[in-house]
C-alpha cells in the first residue's frame, strides 16, 4: 500500500474545500462531507465504547462495525463507489435479533443511561441516527447506495438493543421514562 498519508498538513483545504477520493474538490460543508463527518464521529464513539469492559463477542462485533463504517466512509468519499451491501446489513440484523431475543420486551420508553457502557452505546446510537438523516439528505441530492441508509438504520437499532444488553450484563436496569411524573407548570 505504500505511504498513503505521508503528509497530514497539506494546506489545500484552507480555502474551505476538500478533496474526495476521485480527485474532485467540494465545499467542506456540502452534504457528502457532512455525512463523512457524522460517520467519523460515530466510529470515534464506538472507539470510546470499546475502551469499556465488554464481552469478547460484543467487542468483535463493534470492531467489525468500525471496519464497516470505514468502508462506508470510503463509499461516501468516492462518488459512485459501493462498499456496503446487503450482507453487512443482514449481519447487523442477525446480531440485533440475537441480542433482542435475550431481553424482556419493552413496555415503556427508556432514557439513555444505566451503566456507563450502555450510556456510551446510546450516544453512538444517537450519532448513528444523525448520520442516517445526513445520508438521506445526501441521497436526495446525489446518488448514494440504498444499503448505506439501510446499514445506518440497522446500526442505530442494534446500538439501542446493545445498550439494553449491556445493562443486563451489568445487572443495571434500563432507565424507564416516567410519563406519569408530576409536571411543574410553565413559568409565566
Amino acid at each position: 500500500m505504500g505511504n498513503r498519508l505521508s503528509r497530514i498538513t497539506t494546506r489545500t483545504g484552507d480555502d474551505g474545500s476538500t478533496g474526495l477520493g476521485d480527485g474532485s474538490r467540494v465545499a467542506k460543508d456540502c452534504p457528502r462531507i457532512a455525512l463523512l463527518g457524522e460517520v467519523d464521529e460515530l466510529n470515534s464513539h464506538l472507539g470510546v465504547l470499546l475502551c469499556e469492559a465488554l464481552s469478547d463477542s460484543v467487542r468483535a462485533q463493534l470492531v467489525e462495525i468500525q471496519h464497516d463504517l470505514f468502508d462506508l466512509g470510503g463509499e461516501v468519499a468516492v462518488p459512485g463507489h459501493q462498499a456496503i451491501d446487503e450482507k453487512q446489513v443482514l449481519r447487523l440484523e442477525a446480531w440485533l435479533t440475537g441480542m433482542n431475543a435475550e431481553l424482556t420486551p419493552l413496555r415503556e420508553f427508556i432514557l439513555p443511561g444505566g451503566c456507563r457502557a450502555a450510556a456510551l452505546a446510546h450516544v453512538a446510537r444517537a450519532v448513528a441516527r444523525r448520520a442516517e438523516r445526513q445520508a438521506v439528505t445526501l441521497a436526495r441530492a446525489e446518488t448514494l447506495s440504498a444499503h448505506t441508509v439501510h446499514y445506518l438504520n440497522r446500526l442505530s437499532d442494534a446500538l439501542f438493543v446493545l445498550a439494553r444488553s449491556l445493562n443486563v450484563a451489568a445487572s443495571q436496569p434500563d432507565v424507564l421514562w416516567r410519563h406519569e411524573r408530576v409536571r411543574r407548570p410553565a413559568s409565566q
